[in-house]
C-alpha cells in the first residue's frame, strides 16, 4: 500500500507536468507529420538490389484446358522472370495505374499481358497453315510482343532502364515461346499428315530405274518367302493342281530372270514410268515409317528434346521454378490527401520516433527527481518505513504507465492520423509496447538516478537519447545502414525495439523469433538499466 500511494502520488506529478505531454506526445507527432510531408516517396521501402519488373496482368487465360500449359501463358511468363533470383516482379493492378506512374516517371517500363496474350500465344507456330491460324512472332529482333499480346508500356526520358526491362522481356519470350514453337513443330514431322503431304507430292513422280534396282533384294527375299509359305502352296496346288509342282520347280528360273530384268536400264525405266513413288507411300507404310523418321530425327540431335514445350525440357537442363518471394503486389507508397495518409513512409516514421521518444522519458523522471530532491521529499521518504526497492518500485510505475500510454497513443496516432498500417499481428504489437518502455522507463531511472540538478537531467538526458537515437536508426532507416553499423546498433535497446516493429508492420509474414528475441533483449536491457539505478539511487 505505501508503494501504491507513493506511486499514485508520482503520477498526479507527471501528469499536471505540462512538459510531459509537450515531450512525449506531441514532438514526436509534429515530428512525423513535417517528415511525412518533406520525404519523397522512396523513403520507407526497403532497398532490393533485385531489378524489378513491373507487371499488368489482364490475360483471360485459354478458353478450354489443355495438357500445355495447364495454367494461362501470363503465369508461363511470369514464372520464367521470377524464378531468376536477380530480379523481382511486381504486379501492377490495372493499366490505369501503369500508365500512372509511367506518367510520373515513378516507372520506366511496366508489361501488360493484354486479354488475349493466352488465345495468341497458344497460335504462335511455324507453321504455315492450321486452325486456327498460326501465328509467327519471331522477328529480326527477337519476340515481336505486340504480336502475342504483350504491351511494353515505356516512359521516353527513361530510356536506358526501359530498354533493359524490355530486353528482360525479350529473353524470357523467346525462352518460353521458341521451345513450344519446337515442339508442336516436331510433333507433326512424321504424323498422318505429314506423310500424306509427303506421299502427295510423289504422286506424280515416277519410280527411276534406279530405285527398282536397288528394290531386286526386296522382292527376292518377298518371293522366297512367299513359295515357302504352305497356305501359299495350298494356295497353289488347289488353282494348278498338277501343275502346281511344275510351277515351283521353274520358281528358280523365274527369280533369276526377274533379276536379270531389275539389272537392265531400259526395262527398269519403261516399269518404272507405269508406278509413282506416292503409291508406294500406302497408309499402312506411312502409318509405319511415320513415328520412326521423328524417332531418328530426334536421335540425329540427341542433345535437346525436340519433343519437350519448354527451355529446361529442349535443352534437357534443370527446370527452374518461378518463386512467390520474387513476386511483389504494387501498393502507393505516396499515400493520399494533404497529410499522404498510407504512405509507406509511415510504417518506418512512426515506430522509429515512437521508440526515440520512449525514451525521451528520461529528462520527464529526471526533472521529477530533482524537483524532489530540492524540495527534501526524498529525505522525507527515506525517514519513511520504505526500502529502497519500494521506493524504486513506487517510482517505477508512474513512469511505466506514462511510457505505455504514450506507446500506445503513438501508434493509435499512426493509424487513425497517417494512415499507417498495423500489419498482419497487431497483437503483436501490445508486448513490443511493453517491452520498450521497460527499457526506456529503466534507462529514466538511471538517468534520475545520476543526475543532481535540472541542468544535467537536460544535458545528460538529450545528449544519451540524441546519440542513442542515431546509433541504433531511430533517426534514419536501419535498412541504409551498412551492415556492420547494423551490428554495432545492437548495443542499444532502441535498435531490438525497431527490428521487432520491422517485422510487424513492415513484412506481411514477419518473423516471429526476431519479434521474441527483440522483446527478451529490451526486457534484458530494462533489467540492467534498473539493477544500475537502484545501486545508483542515492535519497539524499
Amino acid at each position: 500500500m505505501p508503494t501504491l500511494t507513493l506511486a499514485l502520488k508520482d503520477l498526479r506529478l507527471l501528469l499536471r507536468d505540462p512538459r510531459s505531454a509537450v515531450i512525449l506526445l506531441l514532438m514526436p507527432v509534429v515530428l512525423i507529420l513535417v517528415l511525412g510531408l518533406a520525404l519523397g516517396e522512396g523513403f520507407g521501402e526497403k532497398p532490393d538490389d533485385r531489378l524489378r519488373i513491373s507487371v499488368v496482368n489482364l490475360d483471360r487465360g485459354l478458353p478450354r484446358p489443355q495438357p500445355f500449359p495447364p495454367k494461362p501463358w501470363s503465369e508461363v511468363v511470369l514464372d520464367d522472370i521470377s524464378a531468376a533470383g536477380d530480379i523481382r516482379v511486381e504486379v501492377i493492378p490495372d493499366r490505369a495505374e501503369a500508365e500512372r506512374l509511367i506518367s510520373r516517371g515513378q516507372r520506366a517500363a511496366v508489361l501488360v499481358f493484354e486479354p488475349e496474350f493466352s488465345e495468341r500465344m497458344n497460335r504462335t507456330s511455324f507453321l504455315t497453315h492450321g486452325d486456327p491460324p498460326p501465328l509467327n512472332p519471331l522477328g529480326r529482333d527477337g519476340v515481336r510482343l505486340d504480336d502475342v499480346g504483350l504491351t511494353l508500356l515505356t516512359d521516353k526520358t527513361q530510356p536506358v532502364a526501359a530498354s533493359i526491362i524490355e530486353q528482360v522481356a525479350q529473353v524470357t519470350m523467346l525462352r518460353v515461346v521458341v521451345p513450344w514453337m519446337i515442339g508442336r513443330a516436331f510433333e507433326r514431322v512424321g504424323d498422318e499428315p505429314f506423310m500424306a503431304a509427303v506421299a502427295a507430292r510423289l504422286a506424280d513422280k515416277p519410280v527411276s530405274s534406279d530405285v527398282l534396282k536397288e528394290l531386286d533384294p526386296a522382292v527376292q527375299k518377298l518371293l522366297d518367302a512367299l513359295l515357302k509359305d504352305p497356305d501359299f502352296r495350298d494356295m497353289m496346288k488347289k488353282k494348278f493342281g498338277l501343275l502346281a509342282g511344275t510351277i515351283e520347280g521353274q520358281m528358280p528360273a523365274f527369280r533369276e530372270l526377274v533379276k536379270q530384268a531389275f539389272r537392265s536400264d531400259a526395262i527398269t525405266e519403261r516399269v518404272g514410268k507405269s508406278l509413282a513413288l506416292g503409291e508406294v507411300m500406302t497408309p499402312s507404310v506411312r502409318k509405319e515409317v511415320g513415328p520412326k523418321v521423328q524417332d531418328e530425327v530426334q536421335e540425329l540431335f540427341s542433345n535437346y528434346d525436340f519433343r519437350a514445350k519448354t527451355w529446361a525440357g529442349l535443352t534437357k537442363s534443370r527446370a527452374r521454378e518461378g518463386s512467390e518471394k520474387n513476386r511483389t503486389t504494387f501498393t502507393a507508397g505516396e499515400g493520399s490527401g494533404l497529410l499522404k495518409r498510407g504512405a509507406v513512409r509511415y510504417q518506418v516514421l512512426v515506430p522509429s520516433y515512437t521508440v526515440m521518444f520512449a525514451f525521451f522519458l528520461v529528462l520527464t523522471v529526471g526533472w521529477l527527481f530533482v524537483a524532489e530532491r530540492r524540495h527534501g521529499t526524498l529525505v522525507r521518504l527515506r525517514a519513511a518505513p520504505l526500502s529502497r526497492g519500494q521506493i524504486l518500485l513506487g517510482k517505477l510505475l508512474p513512469c511505466l504507465a506514462v511510457s505505455l500510454f504514450q506507446g500506445f497513443f503513438m501508434l493509435l496516432a499512426g493509424k487513425l492520423v497517417f494512415g499507417m498500417n498495423w500489419g498482419s499481428q497487431p497483437l503483436l504489437l501490445l508486448p513490443v509496447v511493453v517491452c520498450t518502455s521497460v527499457a526506456a522507463v529503466g534507462l529514466a531511472m538511471l538517468v534520475a538516478s545520476v543526475a543532481r540538478t535540472e541542468t544535467q537531467v537536460a544535458v545528460y538526458g538529450t545528449l544519451l537519447v540524441l546519440v542513442l537515437g542515431g546509433v541504433s536508426g531511430s533517426l534514419m532507416p536501419r535498412d541504409l545502414m551498412p551492415e556492420q553499423m547494423k551490428r554495432v546498433s545492437l548495443v542499444t535497446p532502441h535498435a531490438w525495439a525497431l527490428d521487432a516493429y520491422s517485422q510487424l508492420l513492415g513484412s506481411p509474414t514477419p518473423d516471429l523469433s526476431v519479434v521474441t528475441t527483440a522483446c527478451l533483449a529490451l526486457l534484458g536491457f530494462g533489467a540492467a538499466f534498473l539493477a544500475l539505478a537502484w545501486w545508483r539511487l542515492d535519497l539524499e
